[in-house]
C-alpha cells in the first residue's frame, strides 16, 4: 500500500489537531504517510520531501504549522502537487498562522482551510482524489451523505426536547 496524501505538521506538538485528518483518511480507507518536519529546523528536509512526493506517488500534501507557519509555503514552491495549508492555533488564536499560510505569493498557491481545520483539509484533499478515483469519490459520496443522516437525526432528538415557548 502506498501513500496517496500526505500529511506534514511542523512539530508533533501539532499532532492533536493533524490527528483528525489521519482519522478521516482512516475512516475512508485513503492510504497515507504523516511526518514532522519543520521549515525553519530541517529545511534541507523539507525540500528533499517536497521535490520527491511526485515521483513517490503522493498525489495531495496537507501541511499544518502555527506561529510563523512557513512549512506549507516552502512546501507548496517546490512541488507541483496541491498542497492544502492547516493553520495551527499557537499563538493570536491563530490568525498568525492563517495570515502567513493564506496569503502566498502568486503562483504559489496553498489552498487553505480554517484555524485547526485538519479534518476540512482530509475532506478536500479526497475531494480532488475523488476527480481521478471513482472508488475513493463513492466513499466522499457515502461520508457526506452521512452528514446529512446526522442533521437530520439531530432534528428528530431537537423536537422531542419540551420548553415552555418552544413552538417546533
Amino acid at each position: 500500500m502506498s501513500p496517496k496524501v500526505s500529511v506534514i505538521m511542523g512539530s508533533t506538538s501539532d499532532l492533536k489537531v493533524m490527528e483528525a485528518a489521519a482519522l478521516y483518511f482512516d475512516e475512508l480507507e485513503i492510504p497515507f504517510e504523516i511526518n514532522a518536519l519543520s521549515a525553519h529546523r530541517t529545511p534541507e528536509k523539507v525540500e528533499a520531501f517536497a521535490r520527491s512526493a511526485k515521483d513517490r506517488g503522493i498525489k495531495v500534501i496537507i501541511a499544518g504549522a502555527g506561529m510563523a507557519a512557513h512549512l506549507p509555503g516552502v512546501i507548496a514552491a517546490m512541488t507541483p502537487i496541491p498542497v492544502i495549508g492547516v493553520p495551527i492555533n499557537a499563538s493570536l488564536d491563530g490568525m498568525d498562522s492563517l495570515l502567513a499560510i493564506v496569503q502566498m505569493p502568486p503562483g504559489i498557491p496553498v489552498a487553505t482551510v480554517g484555524i485547526n481545520g485538519a479534518k476540512n483539509a482530509a475532506i478536500l484533499a479526497s475531494q480532488i482524489l475523488a476527480t481521478a478515483d471513482d472508488s475513493i469519490a463513492q466513499k466522499v459520496i457515502a461520508f457526506k451523505e452521512d452528514l446529512k443522516v446526522k442533521i437530520v437525526k439531530a432534528n428528530e432528538d431537537l423536537s422531542k426536547l419540551n420548553y415552555k415557548f418552544k413552538v417546533n
